[in-house]
């Protein structure tokens, strides 16, 4: 299983221009309540008038695991793209770590992480030179790479695949190399877009007790599935269609409200069986 010691660490710790900060310290009372928020979020893409999302307003909270769960097509990807800033919303807010995005977005650039749905690496490089690539964005030191390199290929089972070409790489592996470099900076939110998509069931349920882990430690995680059953495992459940959230809950309060015995039957009944155009 994964390191008990990375489980009990403190939390990071790191520089602003008032001094230092602990990830996970609480600096308002509105990081308090929610470090993700949106507010009416559309986004309509002009080439083909299409609405990938339509009205989204959700809240997520410090240490929360917050599962987005619909159909391909749904605009799952497009919701966490204007999350992080990588994409501009038509209208409506969108707040990240109590900043407006992606006006903002350079203020907490390196306070978030983000394992994209495509990989975001390259395939002529070693797995260790990507990570070091992406420790350079986000100003990490040559010790502390090192460190936090180490301790992520022995939780995520990279050891030995170091200096392994990325192009060499299995689908599993190579979405474990995008976990891992979406964490090495220490992140206080991190975005997982089909995080365990073509992971075998095995190395899915690791992962899931690792991503608890890291909630026990004040990581606050949005991730987006369209695997239902597997969102069962998170703290609160976002479910899109057509992009717009039809219901949100715990889990077992969502099955409850539906009578139904899981996820994948709460969707179900919520779409009315129907195939999504979108």
């Amino acid at each position: 299983m994964f390191s008990e010691a990375w489980a009990t660490a403190p939390l990071f710790v790191g520089v602003r221009d008032n001094g230092l900060y602990q990830a996970g310290s609480l600096e308002s009372e509105r990081e308090r309540h929610a470090l993700i928020e949106t507010e009416n979020l559309v986004k309509v893409f002009k080439e083909g008038n299409i609405r990938a999302v339509d009205g989204l307003t959700i809240s997520i909270k410090k240490g929360e695991i917050y599962a987005l769960i619909g159909a391909n097509g749904s605009g799952k990807t497009t919701t966490v793209n204007m999350m992080t800033g990588a994409l501009a919303p038509t209208t409506g807010r969108i707040s990240v770590l109590g900043v407006e995005m992606p006006r903002q977005r350079h203020l907490v650039s390196g306070r978030i992480g983000v394992a994209p749905q495509e990989y975001s690496l390259y395939s002529d490089l070693t797995l260790e030179q990507n990570a070091w690539f992406f420790a350079r964005l986000y100003g990490m030191k040559s010790q502390d790479f090192k460190r936090r390199f180490g301790e992520l290929n022995g939780i995520l089972r990279l050891n030995g695949r170091e200096h392994s070409l990325v192009s060499s790489l299995s689908g599993g592996m190579k979405r474990r190399a995008s976990i891992e470099c979406a964490l090495l900076h220490e992140p206080e939110v991190v975005f997982f877009d089909e995080a365990t998509v073509g992971i075998d069931p095995v190395l899915r349920a690791f992962l899931w007790d690792y991503f608890r882990a890291l909630r026990s430690n004040g990581l606050t995680i949005l991730l987006t599935s369209h695997v239902m059953d597997e969102a069962g495992k998170a703290d609160r459940i976002g479910l899109v269609r057509a992009g717009k959230l039809v219901d949100e809950g715990e889990p077992e309060a969502l099955m409850a409200k539906h009578n139904v015995r899981s996820i994948e039957e709460v969707f179900l009944k919520l779409s009315g069986r129907e195939v999504s155009d979108a």
